[in-house]
């Protein structure tokens, strides 16, 4: 059984879904003839925290640890919501941010090159290079972001006979946040300089978009492999659907993810439709940026509003199959279009229909279209969301709102079909 050691930051009991794509690899590598073995740091810095995924975790597997020394631990001391809220990725419009804010994104973007967790880069070079010489260990997969992370990989690449693969769960200079980083020009200079020595230097390089594969293709000549994630089996029973039309967003709903025509559409609805108002009801679970709920009250949704807050994993898949229809929101920026929800492939699980707002040209238009499990939208639409929605809406008052998919479509992003791509992606290298 070949054996690849497999570094990555997020890890349970992180929450999130930056820990669920190599929890679920690794889960299912053993059945590909790979022995993964982790390495992740002992003392971690989580923002989320989710202990129903330890139990996840497969017996026997090797996970080794090392300290690792974070700022945001450091900031805590000043202000702990403002360190928890710029780790998870929240980050607030530049109107809306104070002095504290400011400063801390420009400590965060300046001086910690590429993140918060370039202190672990050396150390983890110093102990893995011995580690995997005395365990014989020819594979290495790193796994950002944390971006650090792959210069990790790099400077061990660059010191031993190893093959390194390097996923990019999200793209690095073209990730949505990365221009709220308030970055000086050297800084900025700096991240472009190690994105291309990663991409160059890396055996092979796996992304989770085709739009990411598409950017890093203009920088490396290197193999890239896109694999999505997916959603897995679960031990959560298929529950009763909501008797009210209840529209459902589960996960982290910022400040610029706010499809205000979707609420221009929900409110018109509720004034013209006497039927509609008495049965509609939408629901927030998850991280919800207070503009958002601000806008949605404005449009007087205020009403027909649930804000659950941050759910367990078990608890957010059974909000997704209570739900009538699922909302899928993103940015509405170029440099979003590559990234594709991971729980649009927990939606897919959930067999409900899906209203997915976003960019032009986003990765998830094409999935929707593979799937034939929901409508997209972009931000300019209001009549035509509101046509789709009295649509389902109908469908639902007479029983017949459903999903029209075959099985075939939606098993090729189950975990252990998307683990059989990564295997043979690793296997090449045996």
């Amino acid at each position: 059984m070949q054996k690849v050691l497999i570094i990555t930051y997020y890890w349970p009991p992180a929450g999130g879904p930056g820990v669920q794509r190599w929890l679920k690899f690794v889960k299912y590598l053993r059945d590909f003839d790979v022995e993964p073995i982790v390495y992740i740091p002992e003392n971690p810095h989580y923002p989320i925290v989710d202990k129903s995924f330890e139990k996840e975790v497969p017996d026997g597997i090797k996970i080794i640890k090392q300290p690792i020394r974070e700022p945001y631990q450091l900031a805590g001391i000043f202000s702990k919501k403002e360190s928890q809220t710029i780790s998870s990725g929240i980050i607030k419009d530049e109107k809306e941010q104070g002095f504290l804010q400011r400063m801390m994104l420009w400590v965060r973007g300046n001086l910690f090159i590429p993140d918060a967790r370039m202190l672990w880069v050396k150390p983890s070079v110093k102990f893995l290079y011995s580690y995997l010489k005395e365990h014989q260990i020819e594979t290495v997969i790193t796994t950002g972001p944390p971006h650090s992370l792959h210069l990790i990989g790099k400077h061990l690449k660059e010191c031993l006979p190893m093959n390194w693969i390097a996923d990019f769960r999200d793209p690095w200079t073209k990730i949505g946040y990365h221009q709220k980083l308030k970055l000086t020009k050297n800084a900025q200079q700096k991240h472009l300089r190690l994105e291309r020595e990663v991409l160059q230097t890396a055996d092979h390089i796996l992304t989770t978009s085709f739009t990411t594969k598409k950017d890093f293709s203009a920088i490396t000549q290197k193999p890239i492999t896109v694999i999505t994630n997916g959603f897995d089996e679960d031990e959560v029973k298929q529950v009763q659907l909501a008797e009210k039309f209840r529209l459902a967003h589960i996960g982290s709903l910022l400040s610029e993810r706010n499809p205000e025509n979707l609420w221009r559409a929900l409110q018109e609805l509720i004034d013209e439709k006497e039927d509609f108002k008495n049965d509609v009801e939408l629901v927030l679970a998850g991280k919800v940026s207070e503009s958002v709920v601000s806008s949605m009250k404005e449009h007087q949704l205020g009403n027909y509003l649930v804000e659950k807050g941050y759910l367990s994993h078990e608890e957010s898949l059974l909000q997704q199959r209570k739900a009538q229809v699922l909302l899928l929101i993103e940015i509405d920026k170029e440099e979003t279009k590559g990234i594709i929800p991971g729980k649009f492939f927990e939606y897919l699980k959930a067999n409900r229909p899906i209203l997915a707002m976003g960019p032009t040209d986003w990765d998830v238009i094409r999935l929707l279209d593979e799937t034939e499990v929901g409508k997209y939208f972009d931000y300019t639409s209001k009549e035509e969301i509101k046509h789709q929605l009295y649509t389902w809406y109908q469908e639902y008052k007479v029983g017949k709102l459903a999903v029209h998919s075959s099985a075939e479509k939606i098993k090729q992003f189950h975990r252990k079909e998307l683990t059989k791509k990564l295997a043979k992606v690793i296997q090449q290298f045996s």
